[in-house]
């Protein structure tokens, strides 16, 4: 039996997905301890379901993915304008070398691909959707650029990529408290007295949501989106290949920046909730359409490459990050936070830290600090760097 899903029945089930999800989380304290994202979970129930089905030969269900693309281009603008350089510079000296150190952090993750590559005998290309894209990018990332690789010939990168951002969120959480112990007990740490002032709100969580804020956030978004595609029609004459959603980001920070310079406030908070909205339908239609039966064969590659990335976060955070973040306790609540950004995501990295914190003793600097710079420079330079190696490789 094959049972073909219009527009409006695959938004409905997406719903369902979402549902599920949080009856879930409610009832799991596993995926909420870990931050597995709602979509997700909802959606790998009705993927397993749809995996039964093909197994057992007696139903296929087809979703209709029309209004994805439409979702990840709004997902990826509202991450745009977030990306406030006015408020980067409130983050001092700290910021500016934690942001170009989680750059690095990127560039090495996505660098050290074609040797895994090598190394398990699987395509360069598919090795990348385990680097930044799946591990600091997450699922919202893998399921944007899965697409984005198989239309140039990477079967399966959509599942790979997720596969490996659901494990990210798992390790990112399980290896920053040792991380931090490590480096307390060897280096005798004591938290640091000196705090740091800041005006930051990069969430906006204090802005009002109303139908006139909805309406022009909504309005930037949908104009920054329009001129996105603009942008990438003509990025793409340079030869690399840029997706659609990169064009809206770019669009999104320079309007969000020319704003800050005419004294005109975005209200971010609405923008980031429609940003929220797009990606977890984006995130619920893509799980929910994942052909689960083609990872079988790839599980010893993933173990091999995913355990590697592992490491290397870990070395990252204990010989980098401590090291150029001043060698104090501080630089050790960070290393603890990039250990859950660089396999993980944000939330990863907050509750690391808070977990080191609430052992160890305060940390205002890196509580204040490292949030604002993973969310700003990691969401806003990692499609760019993810774009590159695609390009480089393909």
């Amino acid at each position: 039996m094959e049972l073909s899903l219009n527009l409006a029945q695959s938004l409905s089930l997406a719903v369902i997905a979402l549902l599920i999800g949080i009856f879930l989380k409610n009832r799991i304290s596993f995926l909420t301890k870990y931050f597995i994202p709602t979509p997700v979970v909802g959606g790998l129930v009705i993927a397993l379901i749809i995996l039964i089905g093909y197994q057992t030969s007696l139903y296929t269900v087809n979703i209709d993915q029309t209004i994805t693309p439409l979702l990840l281009i709004l997902f990826f603008t509202a991450i745009g304008f977030s990306f406030s350089v006015k408020d980067l510079k409130k983050t001092g000296i700290i910021g500016l070398k934690l942001g170009i150190l989680i750059i690095v952090l990127m560039i090495i993750q996505n660098g050290i691909t074609p040797l895994l590559a090598m190394l398990t005998g699987i395509d360069p290309l598919l090795a990348l959707t385990m680097g930044s894209m799946s591990l600091t990018g997450g699922p919202g990332t893998s399921a944007a650029f899965g697409p984005t690789l198989e239309e140039i010939g990477v079967a399966n990168a959509t599942l790979v990529a997720l596969s490996a951002s659901t494990f990210g969120l798992v390790l990112g959480s399980l290896i920053g408290g040792p991380i931090a112990n490590f480096l307390i007990k060897k280096k005798k740490m004591k938290p640091s007295k000196e705090t740091v002032e800041s005006e930051l709100n990069i969430g906006g969580d204090t802005d009002e949501l109303g139908e006139k804020s909805l309406m022009n956030s909504t309005m930037y978004l949908l104009f920054a989106m329009g001129l996105g595609t603009i942008l990438v029609y003509f990025l793409n004459m340079t030869g690399f290949v840029w997706p659609d959603y990169v064009g809206g980001l770019f669009i999104a920070a320079i309007m969000r920046n020319v704003l800050d310079a005419m004294n005109i406030k975005v209200n971010l908070r609405a923008i980031n909730l429609l940003g929220a909205i797009s990606l977890n339908l984006f995130l619920a239609l893509t799980i929910m359409d994942l052909e689960i039966w083609h990872l079988f064969n790839l599980a010893l590659p993933m173990i091999i490459i995913l355990a590697i990335q592992t490491l290397l976060v870990m070395l990252f955070a204990i010989f980098v990050i401590y090291k150029v973040m001043g060698k104090n306790y501080d630089a050790v609540v960070m290393s603890s936070g990039i250990s859950g950004v660089g396999l993980g995501s944000t939330p990863n990295a907050v509750a690391n830290m808070e977990a080191v914190i609430e052992e160890n003793g305060p940390s205002p600097n890196s509580m204040i600090i490292l949030p604002v710079i993973v969310a700003v420079v990691l969401s806003a330079t990692n499609p760019v760097v993810i774009t590159i190696f695609i390009n480089l490789l393909k």
